[in-house]
């Protein structure tokens, strides 16, 4: 073997210790934050309160493996459009019954 092809494995082992490491820094943040919603359910905390740092939670969580185990840190720009259209189109179907319930569509005369 040549010096040249022994060296390439070398840098491809210390890219392949890179991955691993930033795999295992996103799995110990998941566990963290699991371990942190866990607490949160343990304390008594008023419900909308409850439901936002739940939601705040899972949305660091949900961005963390899409990021990182899903590979989305290194894409290209029409994924991220692909997803902000995904994410408005989530807004407006979770906006559209508090838009209907306050235009008076479910009082019943």
């Amino acid at each position: 073997m040549s010096d040249h092809s022994v060296d390439m494995t070398g840098d491809h082992a210390v890219d392949i210790d890179k991955h691993v490491r930033v795999y295992i820094t996103v799995f110990v943040a998941l566990m963290v934050l699991t371990l942190i919603t866990v607490a949160i359910s343990r304390v008594h905390l008023a419900v909308p309160l409850a439901v936002t740092v739940a939601l705040l939670v899972a949305i660091i969580k949900g961005s963390l493996v899409a990021c990182y185990f899903m590979h989305l840190i290194s894409e290209k720009k029409l994924i991220y459009a692909v997803l902000a259209l995904t994410v408005s189109f989530f807004v407006a179907l979770m906006a559209l019954p508090v838009v209907t319930f306050f235009d008076g569509y479910w009082i019943h005369q």
